[in-house]
């Protein structure tokens, strides 16, 4: 068992008696250089900091420390974007004991007055600053967690580019020590003047902000792309099929700009895709949209019949482009049971195919044609778009 003790912004010294005791029983403590040096030495006792980089060691370096007295030291709470959570899930919850202190993000709401219900967290320790726009909207409050000083400058250059440059920020720095400071300013005056590297910044947008918002099918326009993306209307038929769950992965092979990945990480907590497009220019711009909308979004260049065996286990899988017999039949075999695969098609040739696939396994077919009003002349007159054929199946699921 690894203990992790979660360190108190006002240090050791107001850490419980026992966790004190653990500290001082502790065969092997483990933490960053900081955190290392607020704890006496102490005969016998071993001393660690974390590899860097971290991750790609991690499983090795805990091996050889073992987990006999090994003690981890983190701060604040450490199940909060912290190395807690980074250890359970290398490890599982049967090998980890974590004891929290009281979190940054506690703090920052004490500190701004907002009940935890009526605020959202981002955490942008590893992350772009882009990761904040699935948080906003019209009055929104929301904590975001820094990766340093320049975070803050980060975020304001982000809601300006959003065109929320009126939202009120407060740069909350060395939260629950004697050192604590607050900047206030909106996104727009904000300054590089000298921040701490330990800060928290809590953004309140105005009521009056107009936003797009998350819901699927958002315009065209606020992707990149070369004229290969689905529609808004399309793709908003494209992510109900899907049926997006918390946690879950997708597939979207032919991507295109991405567009469909990016709502479907969009519609809920915690999705990520993998995007596969032939083309390496597109393949580029995916991620850029993934990046522009701050989604976890992983492109893979090549054709989907070469890469998919290598491809994560998907919960769903969208086929935009480029769909055969080979590469369906690939994609169903690697869904579990309850994964959702759908196919559009605009040609007689792939139509055939997904005929053909319904009869094997199921599902719906549905054609849809989508007419947007358009001048001609003087006036205005429906132009209509291709048709396009959708078949959507559940597997174990007729």
């Amino acid at each position: 068992m690894i203990d992790v003790v979660g360190v108190p912004a006002e240090g050791l010294e107001a850490l419980p008696p026992a966790q004190q005791q653990r500290l001082a029983a502790a065969h092997t403590l483990v933490g960053s250089p900081r955190l290392l040096e607020l704890v006496p030495a102490r005969d016998g006792q071993g001393r660690h900091p974390w590899p860097s980089p971290m991750l790609p060691t991690l499983e090795e370096f805990l091996d050889n420390l073992g987990s006999d007295g090994v003690v981890v030291l983190a701060t604040g709470d450490p199940l909060v974007s912290g190395v807690g959570s980074t250890l359970i899930r290398v490890l599982g919850t049967d090998a980890v004991r974590v004891h929290p202190a009281v979190s940054s993000v506690a703090l920052a709401r004490a500190r701004m007055g907002w009940p935890s219900e009526s605020t959202d967290i981002v955490s942008l320790v590893s992350r772009s600053a882009y990761a904040v726009r699935r948080h906003l909207a019209p009055g929104a409050r929301v904590v975001a967690l820094s990766a340093g000083a320049a975070t803050p400058g980060d975020l304001a250059r982000v809601l300006v580019d959003l065109g929320l440059g009126e939202t009120s920020m407060t740069v909350l720095g060395e939260l629950g020590t004697a050192d604590e400071s607050r900047f206030n300013c909106t996104a727009a005056e904000f300054t590089t003047e000298r921040l701490p590297a330990l800060n928290v910044v809590a953004l309140e947008v105005p009521a009056t902000a107009a936003l797009w918002g998350s819901s699927p099918g958002l315009p065209d326009d606020v992707f990149a792309h070369d004229g290969q993306i689905t529609k808004r209307e399309i793709r908003a038929l494209a992510i109900a099929a899907l049926r997006p769950m918390s946690g879950q992965r997708l597939w979207d092979l032919g991507a295109g700009s991405g567009s469909v990945s990016v709502e479907w990480c969009l519609a809920a907590p915690r999705t990520t895709a993998v995007a596969v497009e032939r083309d390496a220019t597109r393949a580029e711009r995916v991620g850029e949209n993934a990046a522009t909308f701050g989604v976890p979004i992983a492109v893979t260049t090549g054709d989907s019949i070469d890469v998919i065996r290598e491809l994560p286990t998907p919960d769903a899988v969208f086929i935009g482009g480029g769909a055969t017999e080979v590469v369906i039949e690939a994609a169903w075999d690697a869904l579990a049971p309850g994964g959702r695969l759908v196919v559009h098609c605009v040609t007689l040739d792939t139509e055939a195919l997904v005929v053909a696939a319904h009869s094997r396994h199921g599902g719906e077919l549905r054609r849809v044609t989508v007419e947007r009003a358009e001048p001609l002349g003087r006036h205005l007159s429906w132009q209509p778009a291709r048709p396009i054929v959708q078949w959507t199946a559940t597997k174990g699921i007729s």
